[in-house]
């Protein structure tokens, strides 16, 4: 990955730090997301080809992750038998989170405490960042590994910990969402939300409906330079892809073993243009249209017709046979109304059902897709705009758009995910620079991120516990490889990984930015 640019920026922060903060920072031990607690005890826990590494089953994915991790860095082949020298996954009933873990370094051994496969993850990702550097790019040459004798204990703040990545507008390979996935296992996040259809593009496959693939993946051109650029400009150049079922299924088994789930993002009723490009019966007007070649938001959405619901329960079938995540993202965002309001099916569904107005409507939609994927043992989530003309009973509402929606959802008693423009959107720009890439807009630093508190302050105690946790998202109409995904999302993701796992009781922006200054050479050597 292309960190070195990526961190440029980030040099003017680190320079105002005295010398001699950062030689007392260089002997701790520095862990992006901080832990809990962590105690240095002196001493040193030697690795080498004579440690053996003892696990219990449930520990199997996160053990013969860290001994392929030493392996492939070091070429140290950890074995099995006696306790002396040894690296252990214990299990701990006293250990009351999934996802929490404790770690005791000491001279003769390694021991991780975790109550579940994933706190023992986590633990591996702790101590990958206690380990030397050089073992992240096949460069360590010693024939042991030294690491400092140790205790850590450590939780995360909330159990919803997600990245998101736009593929709609474009589209990246897929060892590239296989290295996202990396990046985002190493920071203790847990969710990946992948937003995979859009109406500049569909991309993933349908075998039932084979036009989706062969029409809605691939737009004729895209715009050039900026939407309030004029007169648009276009590439004149074919632009499309999707991933198989197959890739699916590849990097679904690949997020699984780095305790990361997948969530899938169908959009409905709105951003549906590429899907009426080929099935134009969908839509309210019955026209010809072709996948969106710009960016925004389009009045080509589904007719609330029965066709289209027979259709999109139909995709849903496949996608819950490939994606086993309790949750399914339906969109519900920036669907205008006005096909709506001079279609006859829509009126008539309007009146057939004694809604009020097509924000009813919209929620009546909603509603339908709702019970029909929790007959089917799922759950929904959607942007807040689902909150419009009444809120599907068990949904849980992801916050764009400021807090406001969260906060009436979560008075409600509904789960609640807090991903506001103000501090989650990584497509916005993070410096003022006039050499920055070209981006929608907006104005993201590092800093305004590590201070994001996701517990709105209008909230009771009580309430609060409906927020479920925050993610950040990645837009991509200005991403158009996955270099720039890169530039965009580094080093903002490091402080989301600190909002959304550690204590904010804890941690201090000024300590984070030496832990960063540290951090930068791991990423180096994982480019």
């Amino acid at each position: 990955m292309r960190f070195k640019s990526v961190f440029f920026l980030f040099v003017l922060l680190v320079i105002c730090l005295s010398c001699e903060d950062h030689n007392r920072l260089a002997t701790e031990v520095l862990i992006i997301p901080i832990p809990q607690t962590i105690e240095l005890k002196g001493g040193h826990f030697e690795i080498s080809k004579k440690t053996t590494l003892i696990a219990e089953d449930e520990f199997t994915v996160a053990s013969e992750f860290l001994k392929e991790y030493i392996f492939k860095g070091s070429g140290i082949e950890l074995g099995s038998g006696s306790e002396e020298n040894s690296i252990r996954f214990l299990h701990d009933d006293e250990i009351s989170s999934p996802e929490a873990y404790k770690i005791e370094i000491s001279r003769d051994s390694l021991v991780v405490f975790a109550s579940n496969a994933k706190g023992a993850f986590y633990a591996v990702q702790t101590i990958r960042q206690i380990m030397p550097v050089a073992l992240e790019s096949v460069a360590y040459r010693e024939t042991s590994i030294s690491i400092p004798c140790i205790k850590i204990e450590d939780k995360p703040r909330f159990d919803y910990r997600g990245m998101h990545l736009d593929v709609g507008r474009h589209l990246f390979p897929v060892e590239f969402i296989k290295k996202y996935i990396d990046a985002l296992a190493l920071l203790k996040f847990n969710t990946f939300h992948w937003h995979l259809t859009e109406d500049q593009g569909w991309r993933i496959e349908i075998k039932k409906y084979p036009k989706l693939n062969e029409i809605s993946s691939f737009r004729k051109e895209t715009l050039v330079g900026h939407y309030s650029d004029q007169p648009h400009q276009f590439d004149n150049t074919v632009y499309g892809g999707f991933y198989t079922q197959e890739e699916i299924r590849e990097i679904v088994e690949y997020a699984q073993n780095r305790q990361i789930t997948i969530i899938p993002e169908i959009e409905m009723p709105g951003h549906s243009q590429a899907v009426i490009a080929a099935y134009p019966e969908l839509g309210c007007t019955g026209e010809e249209v072709d996948v969106a070649t710009k960016w925004g938001v389009f009045e080509h959405i589904y007719c609330s017709k029965e066709e289209s619901f027979s259709f999109i329960e139909d995709v849903l079938d496949e996608v819950l046979d490939l994606f086993p995540s309790e949750y399914i993202h339906i969109g519900g965002d920036e669907a205008p109304k006005k096909n709506w309001e001079e279609c006859q099916n829509c009126q008539a569904r309007i009146a057939s059902e004694g809604l009020k107005d097509e924000h009813e409507l919209q929620s009546y939609f909603i509603s339908r897709i709702e019970t029909y994927l929790n007959g089917k043992g799922r759950q929904i989530i959607g942007w807040d705009e689902i909150l419009e003309g009444g809120l599907a009973p068990n949904a849980t509402v992801m916050s764009w758009r400021g807090v406001q929606g969260a906060v009436d959802a979560a008075k409600m008693g509904h789960k609640v995910i807090m991903t506001p423009t103000s501090h989650c959107y990584f497509d916005y720009y993070q410096s003022e620079s006039e050499s920055e890439p070209l981006a929608i807009g907006g104005f993201l630093p590092l800093r305004k991120v590590y201070e994001f508190n996701p517990i709105p302050e209008e909230l009771t105690e009580m309430e609060a516990n409906n927020v479920w946790g925050a993610q950040a998202n990645v837009w991509t109409e200005y991403m158009k490889d996955h270099r720039q995904v890169e530039y965009m999302v580094f080093p903002r993701i490091l402080a989301m990984s600190e909002v959304v796992w550690s204590d904010p009781g804890l941690r201090t922006y000024d300590d984070f930015v030496n832990r960063v200054e540290h951090f930068h050479e791991r990423l180096e050597k994982l480019d």
